[in-house]
């Protein structure tokens, strides 16, 4: 089943879309946090992002390339500013394609259909993991944070997705290095300290300070909140 994110203000529109969407047996799910729009992604995975250009705190094309850093799920935009302008922007953005309102729902459901069908013949979605509105892109091993890629080594990939599958929990030095080097034995101890070090200093340069706690004598954990 197609999963299908929602991303409108107007709750008429977003409740009718929503409801053609599933009488396709489609799941679909609604932002009401226009704050926290790519943690609600992240969590979601969505196959597909309908997504308005007008929209509280941060518009749409704010959030189109924040989803663009990290995934290649399709995005439609619909929005009223169906000037050439927005058109083009929203293409620019990363877009795949437009519609403008107002809109005949059998032509969207089409729309959206013939993108998921282009699109999935060749593969699924991008895994993201989020945090703090950190996304972590476990395909390709990237961080990216506020649009900005932070570059990541191997080993500090690994770290940082161990802990990140583990957010909220104590993740011990012993796990921590069996997904570094697939043992706990014959390996200096020190090496996990200078990787997570380093991943600590990459993280605070990008304003994620505090995003990795030690708990001494336990490990290491990404705090829940």
């Amino acid at each position: 089943m197609y999963k299908i994110l929602i991303v409108e203000d107007e709750p008429g529109i977003r409740e009718a879309v929503a409801e053609q969407l599933r009488s396709w047996d489609m799941d679909v799910r609604i932002v009401t946090d226009f704050r926290k729009v790519t943690a609600e992604f992240a969590e979601y995975d969505p196959h597909l992002v309908l997504l308005d250009i007008s929209l509280p705190f941060m518009n749409g094309y704010h959030w189109c390339k924040e989803i663009r850093a990290t995934s290649k799920v399709p995005i439609i935009f619909v929005s009223s500013a169906a000037d050439n302008m927005n058109i083009v922007m929203a293409m620019t953005m990363g877009a795949d394609d437009f519609i403008a309102k107002p809109f005949d729902g059998s032509v969207l459901v089409a729309k959206v259909q013939a993108l998921l069908r282009r699109t999935y013949d060749f593969g699924d979605s991008v895994p993201v993991l989020e945090h703090r509105g950190a996304l972590l892109n476990t395909e390709d091993g990237s961080l990216s944070y506020n649009g900005e890629k932070i570059p990541l080594s191997k080993n500090e990939f690994r770290i940082l997705l161990v802990l990140m599958k583990n957010k909220g929990k104590i993740v011990s030095r012993e796990k921590l290095m069996e997904a570094l080097w697939q043992t706990d034995a014959f390996v200096d101890e020190n090496a996990l300290t200078v990787n997570v070090g380093r991943l600590r200093k990459k993280l605070e340069t990008a304003g994620l300070d505090g995003f990795i706690e030690t708990k001494f004598g336990q490990g290491y954990i990404i705090p829940q909140a």
